[in-house]
């Protein structure tokens, strides 16, 4: 058994040396680059056991990493931070321009996603012989339909791209994680077999397609009970994160020292992450993704405009720049390394393959549809639908939302497509998004 500091010491180790590996020699764009060493390292690691189990590496690394909770660590330690570097970067003028595409990609979209995805799951896994009930290829679809905020903003710094498409990719990601947890919450609800404290004779039956008509399996919410969930969960964070984010910038306001004003916005950070978990309105707790994302918006454009002076702004935005690529580094590197203790299914990798088109397909519909409609009020930039559908990158938010499953016999074929479809999301589309906007954008906008 490592101790805490030991097993921290061996990841900063581990992405310190692959990060100069891949800068040295591999160049490949710094993220992708530590997942992708990562991975060759865990399937060598594999190997190296199979021909020689005597020397134990295996078991002494996959020992090191089970100790660590992916699911805790990024959704209760790393994420708060990360997004709040993120929404510190992103023009607030830009997002509120591009409000109504945001926001119905970040919730129509999501939800038309999960439903895509769902029922395509669910007739692969018919087709391969798993009798997998339709909720719970719900299941899937709800975790892994939201577009990732920390492998976006992650990629996007290596792209570039019009401002205002950039925006759209930004904050979709920075705001749809929250709507596609309380998707996903409420549907992993239904499909353990539990429908909340509310009854009602009007709720959503999520039947599977053959069953529809003869019961199957499924069950039901109200729409009133998903109403308060997302209201109390997904607005209550921003209400919370608009206050936390105003008194920080007020505090900064009154002075000028960047120490302190630094550790000012560390404070917010981790008080009001901790302090979504904490508050409970109606039984359901408040988004800590969506408060810091928003009070990261108000300190990275009000704060920054008119509480800092040139020599804070530069220290703080300098500090969180730093804190994002070490947090990310990390990240990365726990993706790739977590296959030696995931306990993927290789039977399943094949459901995993053919989960990479279908979600392609789902995000293609959840980007189109919503700007389809938005489309007669408003110009977006040519080629915004291709760039936003191979942009919307998956990542560790979708592992750790798999991972977080109840253990039944449905969550190895669930885990198993996750990490398929996050892998080649990261790695290809990442590797690729780049050529995609510079072939479908006008060159004159770039």
């Amino acid at each position: 058994m490592l101790s805490l500091f030991e097993i921290a010491a061996l990841l900063l180790v581990l992405s310190a040396v692959l990060s100069w590996l891949n800068r040295a020699y591999i160049k490949l764009p710094h993220t992708i680059g530590l997942l992708v060493m990562a991975l060759v390292a865990s399937f060598g690691i594999i190997a190296l056991e199979a021909l020689v189990p005597s020397l134990q590496v295996y078991e002494t690394l996959s020992g090191a990493i089970g100790q660590i909770d992916f699911n805790e660590t990024l959704m209760k330690g790393m994420l708060g931070f990360l997004l709040f570097a993120g929404a510190l970067h992103v023009d607030f003028a830009k997002l509120r321009d591009a409000k109504w595409a945001i926001g119905s990609m970040a919730t129509f979209g999501v939800i038309l996603s999960t439903f895509i995805v769902g029922t395509g799951f669910y007739y692969i896994a018919k087709l391969l012989g798993v009798n997998l009930p339709y909720t719970w290829a719900l299941v899937f679809g709800s975790l892994i339909s939201p577009t990732d905020p920390v492998a976006v903003l992650s990629i996007l710094k290596s792209v570039k791209m019009p401002k205002s498409l950039e925006a759209k990719i930004a904050g979709e990601s920075l705001f749809n994680d929250g709507v596609g947890v309380v998707v996903f919450t409420i549907i992993v609800a239904i499909a353990a077999g539990s429908t909340g404290d509310h009854a009602s004779t009007q709720t959503i039956m999520l039947a599977g397609p053959a069953e529809a008509a003869g019961g199957g399996h499924g069950g039901g919410v109200t729409f009133f009970s998903i109403a308060e969930l997302f209201i109390v969960d997904a607005i209550g964070g921003a209400i919370l994160g608009a206050i936390a984010g105003w008194i920080a910038y007020r505090m900064m306001a009154k002075i000028d020292e960047h120490a302190i004003e630094i550790l000012i916005s560390l404070a917010i950070v981790a008080g009001t992450y901790a302090l979504a978990q904490r508050i409970e309105i109606l039984g359901h707790h408040l988004s800590g993704p969506i408060a810091v994302v928003v009070a990261g918006l108000m300190i990275g454009n009000k704060g920054a405009s008119f509480a800092m002076s040139e020599h804070t702004k530069g220290s703080l935005f300098g500090f969180w720049e730093m804190i994002d690529e070490i947090l990310n580094s990390v990240l990365f590197l726990l993706i790739g390394l977590e296959i030696l203790v995931l306990g993927l299914v290789p039977e399943y990798a094949g459901a995993g393959l053919i989960a990479i088109p279908l979600v392609l397909l789902a995000r293609l519909c959840a980007v189109y549809v919503p700007m389809k409609v938005i489309g007669t009020f408003k110009t977006f930039t040519k080629g915004a639908v291709p760039v936003l559908t191979w942009g919307g990158v998956r990542g560790g938010i979708s592992v750790a939302l798999a991972l977080s499953l109840p253990e039944n016999e449905y969550k190895p074929l669930i885990l198993t497509a996750t990490y398929c479809v996050v892998v080649f999301s990261i790695i290809v589309q990442g590797l690729t998004v780049k050529n995609v906007v510079q072939k479908v954008v006008d060159p004159k906008l770039l």
